[in-house]
């Protein structure tokens, strides 16, 4: 799995990492705790050319491989010293880390989004939302086409809390949605693609020039890319990360890039649209429950589809949520 993280601490998976970036440019991701006596490396550590150094006795440890390369106050640093480091890559303005319970090197990459690397697409703003459900829940909503008119057909002007998106007072507009879900093939079978029409009706009369539609790109269980594109107010992308923190605790991170030469208040309302939208679906993941054999009709073959593409981030080795009586482990 790739995950999202900000510097220079990230509890995720049960793990906790320190990221630092070193003289030599590069960001590196390690275990957060140094094995001498447990100190956050994070928390008051330094970086000294390309290693991290512990606040609490000064081993420096190499941020390339892990290596303790000094300890200041003994005479040799034993080869065993070390930590662990974590595969990782900066790319489209992101730092992403490879995570995978049976230790398997990265198996694929993060595709680069050209418009962000070339600056032709400018960054706008993000969103932050934490959601207590399971990472698999959250895009599943993709593929779950008959919930988009359900929840989401309301205005934005109704706002998030569900008990009052079908207020009558700006009922005279609606929103319409087309959507369909595919995995791709091989070698991509990694990745899955939604594409998304909107439309938007006054008084019942449809107004093209507000149509949009959307193209997402499922990278893995925590990525997703969304680029818009519209007649008029151009084309962007909102970079989607789910970044699992706690057992049943998702850490959601929505970043909107968009054409430079286009006014900011388009890719701020946009984002503020999306915020809106997607905390519909927030306060149904917060209290739903999640079924392994839901009752489903045909026109939701699409959710039995994604659960079998999912299923293929899944090892024997998967961390579950269980209670331990004899460890802190999850």
């Amino acid at each position: 799995m790739l995950i999202q993280g900000h510097l220079p601490t990230m509890p995720s998976w049960g793990e906790q990492l320190a990221v630092f970036r070193a003289l030599d440019g590069r960001a590196y991701v390690v275990d957060a705790y140094c094995p001498h006596l447990g100190a956050n490396l994070a928390v008051g550590g330094h970086v000294v050319g390309n290693c991290i150094e512990c606040p609490f006795h000064g081993w420096q440890f190499r941020g390339e491989d892990g290596k303790c390369i000094t300890i200041p106050y003994a005479e040799k640093v034993p080869d065993f010293a070390k930590i662990k480091t974590w595969p990782s890559c900066e790319i489209n303005g992101m730092l992403f880390v490879w995570y995978h319970c049976d230790g398997v090197d990265p198996m694929w990459d993060v595709p680069e989004q050209k418009e962000i690397t070339s600056k032709e697409w400018v960054y706008h703003g993000q969103t932050e939302h934490f959601v207590n459900v399971h990472i698999q829940e959250i895009p599943e909503n993709g593929a779950d086409i008959a919930h988009l008119n359900a929840v989401h057909a309301s205005a934005i002007l109704n706002g998030s809390d569900l008990r009052y998106i079908h207020s009558k007072l700006w009922d005279f507009v609606k929103h319409t949605w087309k959507a369909e879900w595919q995995p791709e093939p091989e070698p991509n079978n990694h990745c899955a693609q939604m594409l998304v029409k909107h439309a938007l009706t006054v008084f019942g009369k449809h107004f093209s020039l507000l149509d949009v539609n959307v193209t997402a790109k499922q990278v893995g269980p925590g990525l997703v890319f969304l680029i818009f594109e519209h007649e008029f107010l151009g084309r962007g992308i909102i970079l989607h990360t789910v970044t699992p923190v706690e057992p049943l605790l998702q850490q959601v991170i929505h970043e909107i890039y968009y054409q430079k030469n286009m006014p900011a208040i388009i890719p701020k309302f946009i984002l503020k649209a999306e915020c809106i939208q997607f905390e519909r679906d927030i306060t149904i993941w917060n209290n739903k429950q999640y079924l392994a054999k839901p009752l489903l009709v045909k026109e939701d073959s699409a959710i039995q589809r994604y659960r079998r593409w999912y299923a293929q981030f899944y090892s024997e080795k998967s961390k579950r949520f269980t209670f331990q009586k004899d460890g802190l482990d999850w």
